[in-house]
């Protein structure tokens, strides 16, 4: 059984060693992906899961931690599909096509995680997850490793782009803007459509980031 393990500090109790922990994590991203994170509340999951606030807290100690052990379990999740997909790919510019593909092509649901609704949990990235680190403890959350996940996902693709151009200095920054701009480009698709072009037929968001990332590439050998 694939088991994802995250950073002790994102939570207070385990929620995968429980049943009541692991309805909580299902049920919380049901809920936030339904009515957004501002109008989530441990009251409502409490009713959802039919039991007590208390017995949340006795999990995460507040909405944004819980948004953060999301986050961190979708990019441990992320990097599993990488590195299962490009296990014995040796071009690195191969790897950086299914990694591209990875990132922008549409979620679908993973069996080996039946209590995690994957689609719904990238929703949640795409529209809620900055609200992690816009914050005024960020300094503080960072520390405690709250964003490890991410980071490690960002450095190990910034080595790929490293075996191709090994002297190039903003790796990780294009590694992070592919990121972003697959999360603001679907969501501008969804919501404010006059910002971007994925959703023209001619144009896709696959294609706009192997555009971006190839011709950094290309102007930089």
């Amino acid at each position: 059984m694939i088991q994802i393990k995250l950073n002790e500090k994102i939570y207070i109790k385990d929620p995968e060693t429980s049943e009541l922990g692991r309805l909580i994590v299902s049920d919380s991203i049901a809920l936030i992906d339904k009515w957004g994170l501002e109008n989530f509340t441990f009251r409502k999951l409490s009713k959802k899961i039919n039991s007590t606030e208390a017995s949340i807290y006795r999990y995460f100690e507040n909405k944004y931690q819980l948004l953060a052990y999301l986050n961190s379990w979708y990019w441990n999740w992320m990097e599993y599909r990488v590195n299962f997909s490009v296990n014995n790919v040796v071009d690195p510019y191969s790897k950086l096509e299914i990694i591209i593909e990875l990132l922008t092509q549409p979620i679908e649901r993973d069996p080996n995680f039946t209590h995690i609704d994957e689609q719904a949990l990238h929703r949640i990235i795409i529209s809620e997850s900055a609200k992690t680190y816009l914050r005024k403890n960020v300094d503080i959350n960072n520390r405690e490793g709250y964003f490890k996940s991410y980071k490690l996902l960002t450095k190990q693709l910034a080595d790929v782009v490293r075996e191709i151009i090994p002297d190039y200095k903003y790796a990780e920054s294009l590694i992070t803007l592919i990121i972003e701009a697959t999360h603001s480009q679907v969501y501008f698709a969804d919501h404010l459509p006059s910002l971007t072009n994925v959703k023209d037929k001619n144009c896709s968001l696959v294609e706009f980031c192997k555009n971006i990332v190839f011709s950094v590439i290309k102007m930089n050998k």
